[in-house]
């Protein structure tokens, strides 16, 4: 049987907001069974908790913000992403302010902070969402798709006319059955136009920015000294972030994701339409199945191509 997951221990971490530019202190603590991923706000009055859920998004310009009346965390995608990739079903999330700390701008550090403490299996068996069939939202030219599918795949299209994004790859196709998040996806990191960075801080976005958690770019080249991770770097951050706001459905998925352009107000608006559409999905769990064959050895088990149930 698949069974939920949680950490061994509590592990902390230190770093700012890539948006607020404020030093934060977070904390991740081990969760029961069903308690799915919960952000609590520990310098708030009461430490209010948001649930990790679509229903929740309360922003998405330029990152994933969630809310309730009481309170907001901010930038939770890569997060959300890095404990999809390791199978984290139930995780208490504290932080000492508004924003997860962005890190070095992907999920590696994430999970490598885990990977420190370790994680365990719970009794619960662990719950999928599995597509029955497609569902597609669209915003001008972008789609966001989601197709039945016996195991997780993703792709993504990046479309940008620029000279330094005209030189790498701009489309990633994935079948997590074959290949490790956490080698192939988890070291992308988010990216941004100097020329833009300006126009985002008067909106009070990116005050946090610098070359230690983005990838810079110029008008010719990448400023970043050791340049990129992934000759495809670019578009696998975005099936990261797409992966990240699409598990704040609060299971994993057993489907086919395809997004086009799509960003986080979209990939959310798509995981919101799935949820209105209860003729679209179930509630799936597994007594047996095959362990991965990817080559991570925690790859999450929602990887495995599994048969019906």
């Amino acid at each position: 049987m698949l069974r939920q997951r949680t950490i061994r221990k509590p592990v902390h971490a230190i770093g700012i907001g890539v948006h607020s530019g404020k030093k934060v202190r977070m904390t991740l603590r081990p969760a029961g069974e069903n308690t799915g991923i919960i952000f609590v706000r520990s310098d708030l009055d009461g430490s209010p908790a948001i649930a990790a859920q679509a229903q929740n998004v309360s922003d998405t310009t330029l990152a994933t913000s969630v809310g309730t009346p009481e309170a907001q965390v901010a930038t939770v995608e890569h997060l959300m992403s890095a404990l999809w990739g390791i199978g984290i079903d139930n995780l208490i999330v504290e932080l000492s302010s508004e924003e997860v700390p962005i890190m070095d701008g992907s999920a590696a550090p994430y999970i490598y902070l885990i990977h420190t403490v370790g994680i365990v299996e719970q009794d619960a068996p662990k719950q999928f969402i599995r597509i029955k069939r497609e569902i597609k939202v669209a915003q001008g030219d972008a789609t966001a798709v989601l197709k039945p599918y016996p195991g997780f795949k993703a792709s993504y299209t990046f479309v940008a006319d620029h000279p330094v994004y005209n030189r790498y790859p701009k489309t990633a196709n994935l079948d997590f059955s074959d290949v490790s998040y956490s080698e192939e996806v988890s070291r992308a990191r988010s990216f941004g136009l100097v020329r833009e960075l300006e126009q985002a801080q008067t909106i009070n976005r990116c005050l946090g920015s610098s070359l230690d958690n983005a990838v810079g770019i110029d008008e010719y080249d990448v400023l970043n000294e050791d340049g990129l991770r992934y000759n495809d770097e670019f578009v696998k951050h975005k099936l990261l972030d797409a992966i990240g706001d699409l598990y704040l459905l609060g299971r994993p998925l057993l489907g086919e994701f395809v997004g086009y352009m799509s960003g986080h107000a979209l990939n959310n608006k798509l995981a919101r339409a799935l949820l209105r559409c209860e003729d679209a999905w179930e509630i799936a769990t597994f007594a047996d199945a095959r362990r991965p064959r990817g080559r991570d050895p925690i790859m999450q088990p929602a990887a495995i191509a599994i048969a019906q149930a």
